[in-house]
């Protein structure tokens, strides 16, 4: 008997008693996919890659790290220095985070352009809101550990926050930190948060996916499939696609690695943890600056935690806030030209965020959490009762074709 069918008989054995490989198949090959999908849509797979190189570059960390405030930051140096390539997996881990959350920043304003969120896919959304949280803890929880100045200040603006919540804040920031003062204790409870966060990421991205193949992938049209000429199966028109995507964000990838590995960090923190010298200006990983430009725009201690958090929750009310019937901002004239006044406003606020509190920075700052408020809150909601879309296409496939023909006249 051929090998090649043993092996067959055994898939089959094992997939009628565990449906586990016929699974894969439908979820990575034949998966009925619009066919009109365009390369943002690649990025939900590149945060899937990255999220695993996190994992398997993070546990090789974890074996030659010290979680301790004596030895911490020592054995960052050791790693760089005496591990086998200990320098390019940390930097890997240490950038790959940042590609990380750029692809999913990108993930999710791909999503608020075309109407991602909007029923059936409201569950979809919320699970990739959640990722988003766990992915903005485990980060903060990382940045700690080098234990250099940056991290050990970072730390203690961001756990003493808590204490600005009425009758329990002191409590809770006692209990973050495992004593009375960002030492030792905080640093073993951040190091076993961080290692057990991915996991629970990885949780999340299974719903995710689950709910995304229950209704199928949102479009550009906005429009649902209707029947299988929308539609064509993921591999290998799809797979090939991605792989595309990521040959060219890893290229970008390994530049920054190889080149530029400290660029979108920070100086400071290759000094020693010192609580006696604050540095000059203490700034969280450039990911959380839009939030941090939040919180610093309110005079208000609670009030500027209730504003940076809720700057996320209130994504969640979106499919509900969005009151227009249509999705894809395609057939939206005025949500198209207000959807790109929110994404100049979250890069001002990612400046803002990165610079001192003082002068014209506070103004702008708040100008720029008024109007992110404003948008989410105020506009959306208006714009989707008053504004009238574009007459929708009847199908995928007759505009497919009808792009086809098109370019085919203009080349012609």
């Amino acid at each position: 008997m051929a090998k090649k069918e043993i092996g067959s008989r055994l898939i089959d054995w094992i997939d009628y008693r565990l449906p586990i490989f016929s699974s894969i198949k439908h979820s990575l090959v034949d998966y009925p996919t619009p066919r009109n999908l365009n390369y943002w849509w690649n990025f939900g797979s590149l945060a899937g890659f990255f999220l695993v190189l996190q994992i398997i570059t993070g546990v090789v960390l974890a074996m030659h790290y010290n979680p301790s405030a004596e030895g911490a930051f020592a054995s960052i140096e050791h790693i760089m220095r005496n591990v086998n390539y200990g320098w390019l997996i940390r930097y890997a881990h240490m950038n790959g985070a940042s590609f990380f959350f750029i692809v999913v920043y990108i993930h999710i304003f791909r999503g608020l352009y075309y109407g991602s969120y909007k029923s059936p896919r409201e569950l979809l959304w919320w699970f990739g809101l959640i990722i988003l949280l766990l992915m903005m803890a485990t980060a903060f929880m990382g940045y700690v550990l080098p234990w250099g100045q940056m991290s050990f200040w970072a730390a203690t603006v961001i756990t003493n926050l808590f204490s600005a919540i009425p009758v329990i804040g002191d409590g809770i920031v006692n209990w973050l930190l495992g004593g009375f003062a960002v030492d030792d204790a905080l640093l073993k409870r951040f190091y076993a948060l961080h290692y057990l966060f991915p996991f629970l990421i990885v949780g999340f991205v299974i719903l995710h996916i689950s709910a995304l193949h229950t209704h199928g992938s949102n479009n550009p049209l906005g429009i649902d499939s209707g029947g299988p000429q929308d539609s064509i199966s993921f591999h290998p028109y799809y797979t090939i696609k991605d792989l595309f995507g990521l040959s060219f964000v890893l290229t970008i990838f390994f530049l920054v690695v190889f080149y530029a590995p400290d660029y979108l960090g920070h100086p400071d923190n290759y000094i020693p943890a010192d609580s006696l010298k604050t540095p000059a200006h203490i700034v969280p990983e450039w990911y959380f600056l839009p939030f941090y430009g939040i919180l610093r725009a309110i005079p208000d201690k609670l009030g500027g935690v209730v504003a940076m958090v809720s700057a996320i929750f209130v994504l969640f009310l979106l499919p509900w806030l969005d009151t227009s019937k249509v999705k894809s901002a395609t057939f939206r004239p005025i949500y198209k030209k207000i959807y790109w006044l929110l994404v100049v406003d979250v890069v001002v606020l990612t400046w803002v965020g990165g610079n001192p509190p003082e002068g014209y920075f506070i103004l702008i700052g708040r100008i720029a959490t008024i109007y992110y408020f404003s948008h989410i809150l105020i506009l959306m909601p208006i714009i989707g009762f008053l504004e009238k879309p574009k007459k929708l296409p009847s199908s995928i496939a007759g505009t497919v074709l009808k792009q086809k023909r098109e370019n085919v006249d203009n080349n012609v």
